[in-house]
């Protein structure tokens, strides 16, 4: 790993990374904050389209909350990077910053555009080699479409992450127009193919994760109605898998709501986290 810079922060320091990814075959950044003494787990937290590694740390003011938690972050970049696929800058919600923490199968994109693998096996792995975090000390939350990553990541992985939460996911991807574009340039044309990677889909199909979901939605969120349909968790988890989904009046999909709300989930991870330690 190379370190590009460092900054002191609430007695800890925001770092930034870059690497050379197995499952990417490209350099890939990321972010994270290491907290002052003990580090107790570690948040992965995944972004939405159009975001780097960067949005989220730079913007959320989570730190000073993380600190007080003695949990560190880490922020993945939202794509591969340097690369020239057919179509992959010609939309901002598809390509380039629009990974949609999937593996690829089609032709181009299978090769570099593997998002899932590179999240829940790289980045896993990372955290527990590269900054000393056991395994089972590690949760992962996320934004619109790392909402989306985080809940399918979660669902069908539920030993890996020890609580999930996500900020206005799009929830029913197979069904919207972001998750289909998407999908049918990431998996193919077939939505059979797409379900694996919808957490409604999943949890109809059986998923479940041990721990209660915690989901925030603004209800002046522009994309709410057309993208990302939290309704429809709701009714997939409902007697099934224990969910919270908090409705905030006149909070629209940007990071000032996630900066009004941020300290609840860092403060819901923590308590998971330490019930983990302790169990």
């Amino acid at each position: 790993m190379k370190l590009l810079k460092t900054h002191r922060c609430f007695d800890g320091q925001v770092r930034f990374w870059e690497h050379e990814s197995v499952e990417t075959r490209t350099s890939m950044k990321f972010s994270t904050f290491t907290p002052p003494g003990e580090i107790k787990g570690c948040l992965i937290w995944l972004s939405g389209l159009s975001c780097t590694d960067e949005n989220f740390i730079s913007k959320a003011g989570a730190q000073r909350h993380l600190a007080e938690h003695g949990l560190m972050l880490i922020c993945p970049d939202t794509s591969p990077r340097g690369l020239s696929l057919p179509g992959e800058h010609d939309h901002w919600d598809f390509g380039a910053s629009a990974g949609f923490y999937v593996d690829a199968t089609t032709p181009g994109y299978r090769d570099h555009y593997r998002m899932y693998s590179y999240v829940n096996s790289e980045v896993h792995m990372l955290v527990q080699n590269e900054f000393n975090v056991a395994a089972d000390r590690i949760s992962l939350f996320g934004h619109s479409m790392g909402g989306h990553g985080a809940l399918v990541l979660g669902l069908r992985e539920p030993s890996k992450y020890c609580s999930l939460s996500a900020f206005a996911p799009i929830a029913n991807p197979v069904e919207v127009p972001w998750g289909q574009k998407a999908f049918r340039g990431y998996l193919g044309a077939s939505p059979a193919d797409w379900k694996t990677y919808d957490s409604c889909e999943l949890i109809r199909a059986g998923a479940r994760h041990p721990h209660p979901i915690l989901v925030d939605q603004g209800s002046a969120d522009d994309f709410l109605e057309k993208q990302l349909k939290p309704d429809r968790l709701i009714e997939a988890c409902l007697g099934v898998q224990p969910i919270e989904l908090r409705r905030h009046e006149g909070y629209d999909h940007g990071y000032y709501f996630i900066a009004s709300f941020i300290a609840d989930h860092i403060l819901f991870h923590a308590k998971a986290l330490s019930a983990t330690s302790t169990s």
